[in-house]
């Protein structure tokens, strides 16, 4: 039995425009016990499903400026909260979290919800889980369309020094302040918004998972995620033929224009990128513009 906390519903009374409709499940398998939380918009026999994937210490809240434009386009919008994160239960061991315990648990969800015709969205660890997605026949067979934003896939190679004193800083910060955190690369937030980034951990013991994440970034060869990385290399290159689209936060220090270029490199059929060049790791935030590029590029 994983042991975990709840975030009180009633910190989530004051979330600013993110009145979407939020579902729960507590058997998932192997999962029983532990609460999930997911907002699942716009028409459940919809043609297109978007599934937006957050990273880290961020939560679904992250895509509130992306779901309305992909809701006017008549698509159905599930963004899943990462168990540590967001409406979903936290567990309170680092050691619960692993590069499979969040793979899996997406996974189950895609197969719950017996989703179709998915783009998939994602960004930082929602791209280092998400990209290794269609290595399952399954889970490809589902997939039509990449949205890919600041992230990477886990080769076993150096983020370099900024990655690296990120993961020290983060796991060496019990009380992690999260919004202030995404706030450093996000100057437009109000105050308001970077209170809805810490709604989830009233305090430092809901905080495992946020800390513990970065420590999980598959950097050397022996690391777990590696082989899954790898395999999803070859599929992006060797065998995905949808449409992508690639967005930049240009300002981002770790993730930012060269590293995007690289990865655009491994995704067969991805072309030139746009990049928000003020835009910083949580590119999302810039996310209005961003869908509605998607969007045009796609015909949608």
């Amino acid at each position: 039995m994983i042991t975990a906390l709840r975030t009180p519903d009633a910190a989530f009374a004051d979330i600013p425009d993110f009145d979407y409709p939020v579902h729960y499940a507590d058997d998932m398998p192997g999962y029983e016990g532990l609460r999930a939380a997911w907002v699942d918009a716009g028409p459940a026999d919809a043609p297109r499903t978007f599934l937006c994937l957050h990273g880290e210490p961020s939560w679904s809240f992250l895509y509130r400026r992306m779901i309305p434009p992909f809701l006017d386009s008549g698509a159905r919008v599930v963004a899943p909260d990462l168990f540590g994160f967001g409406r979903s239960d936290k567990p309170v061991e680092q050691s619960t979290y692993t590069f499979d315990f969040h793979r899996e648990y997406l996974l189950r969800l895609v197969e719950r919800l017996d989703l179709a015709n998915i783009t998939l969205v994602v960004q930082d660890w929602g791209g280092l889980i998400g990209l290794t997605l269609p290595v399952e026949m399954g889970f490809a067979a589902r997939l039509s369309r990449l949205i890919v934003m600041n992230t990477g896939l886990g080769l076993g190679e150096s983020l370099g020094p900024g990655f690296d004193a990120w993961k020290s800083y983060a796991l060496n910060t019990p009380d992690l302040p999260v919004g202030k955190i995404i706030a450093r690369g996000t100057p437009h937030l109000t105050p308001v918004e970077i209170a809805a980034y810490d709604a989830p951990f009233p305090g430092p013991e809901y905080k495992a998972g946020a800390q513990v994440f970065p420590a999980l970034v598959p950097v050397s060869p022996d690391m777990p995620g590696v082989d899954l990385g790898r395999k999803a290399a070859a599929f992006w290159r060797e065998q995905w033929q949808g449409d992508t689209f690639m967005a930049v936060g240009a300002a981002d220090p770790v993730l930012g224009v060269e590293p995007m270029a690289r990865l655009a490199q491994l995704i067969n059929g991805c072309g030139d990128p746009l990049i928000i060049p003020g835009g910083g790791h949580f590119v999302q935030e810039w996310g209005e513009q961003i869908a509605r590029a998607a969007l045009a590029a796609f015909g949608d």
